[in-house]
């Protein structure tokens, strides 16, 4: 607590800081991370003596009380929860349209005014202290209160949106999604940037939890309550093969590729972690069969890459297959299994349900991937689809 006789004297009879934790939570945060005191008329005065008794007895205030209170700004929050979320400087200040310089300055102010080091440096990440930690979600619940409630009052004004959707999934959306998206987004809140993250990053839960991500695009996961969902499509599975692939070259695009040739071929699979199996593999062991896996790439780029260019096959979502097909001259086949045709979910943290631009960026995804014609009907197995 700063012990300044001048501060005491400076609080005036109609200022009063309240008890926090009788507070809502985000409001508390607001309070307990931004030290601002909140002034309120009172019929009575309170002398000097009664309100630093009334700040000493607050719980919530016992673990800042050697702060400077008055070293303490909204915009330093910002910068904090830009850390927080980036653990970079640069990319802090690209979320916040700050300077490099500008937001380390601010990191040490901030790093003054809680007497630790907040972030460390450990390679090209700058990771949170536990301090920083703790104060993490504290932070993201003040600005979060904020920003609502500025915007009950305002509505969602897209013109002015400025904010930054952080989005995760395949190299499939890359191509797929984000250059109808981006535009549509554009065109709405010019303001607003957006960026695609590779799905191998991490635990979808973890991120979400940690505001690493904002929406990640991803097949069915075990999530937590926490986590809602909804679903943007649905992806079956088809066959890819060059079309110099002379194991095929009596076989008419679009057909069920036969059984012996499926099993004789060699493989090529997408997997994020190296792993040599998938769907497919689960599908074949059902009928006690395989498959001859002989090439796990990260990305379906690099999967239709090493089909152009090979005799290998490999199954891919149907929607990728149609979008590079022509440029990779690859033919497409119907699997002689059924596979089953997995669910493409949006997932969020919930809370930000009833956020007003979490849950626009939200609907203008779906509205991409409804006018991309994705289909999102039931559609059985991958062997009932149709081809282009």
């Amino acid at each position: 607590m700063p012990s300044d006789p001048d501060w005491l004297e400076s609080l005036t009879e109609t200022t009063v800081l309240p008890n926090y934790s009788r507070l809502p939570v985000a409001w508390g945060s607001i309070c307990m991370l931004m030290c601002v005191p909140l002034t309120i008329s009172i019929a009575n005065a309170l002398d000097v003596r009664s309100v630093s008794a009334l700040i000493q007895s607050n719980d919530l205030m016992e673990t800042i009380q050697a702060m400077n209170f008055n070293a303490l700004d909204l915009n330093l929050i910002r910068v904090f929860d830009a850390l927080m979320r980036e653990r970079s400087v640069t990319r802090a200040g690209d979320r916040i349209g700050l300077s490099q310089p500008a937001v380390s300055a601010a990191l040490n102010r901030l790093r003054h005014v809680f007497n630790d080091n907040l972030f460390v440096r450990h390679g090209s990440e700058m990771q949170p202290t536990p301090l920083a930690s703790e104060l993490g979600e504290r932070a993201r619940l003040a600005l979060a209160e904020i920003e609502g409630m500025v915007r009950t009052v305002r509505g969602l004004e897209l013109g002015e949106l400025d904010r930054t959707f952080t989005l995760m999934g395949a190299d499939f959306f890359s191509t797929l999604l984000m250059p109808f998206l981006s535009h549509k987004v554009y065109m709405q809140a010019p303001a607003v940037k957006m960026r695609l993250l590779d799905s191998a990053r991490g635990e979808v839960a973890r991120l979400l939890q940690d505001n690493a991500v904002d929406m990640a695009l991803e097949r069915p996961l075990d999530t937590p309550g926490w986590i809602s969902k909804e679903l943007l499509f649905r992806s079956p599975f088809v066959i890819i093969a060059s079309a110099d692939n002379s194991a095929l070259a009596d076989l008419p695009e679009g057909a069920v590729m036969p059984l012996s040739i499926f099993s004789s071929l060699p493989h090529v699979i997408r997997s994020i972690d190296g792993t040599f199996g998938g769907l497919v593999d689960d599908a074949l062991a059902t009928h006690g069969l395989k498959r001859q896996v002989t090439l796990a790439l990260p990305h379906f780029h690099a999967v239709a890459s090493a089909i152009a260019q090979s005799a290998h096959i490999a199954a891919v979502p149907l929607q990728f297959a149609d979008a590079v097909k022509t440029n990779l001259r690859l033919r497409c086949f119907l699997p002689p299994i059924d596979v089953p045709v997995p669910d493409v979910n949006l997932y969020w943290h919930s809370r930000y349900d009833e956020d007003l631009a979490h849950r626009w960026m939200r609907d203008q995804i779906l509205q991409a991937v409804a006018a991309l014609n994705f289909p999102i009907n039931e559609m059985g197995n991958a062997t009932s689809v149709e081809l282009s």
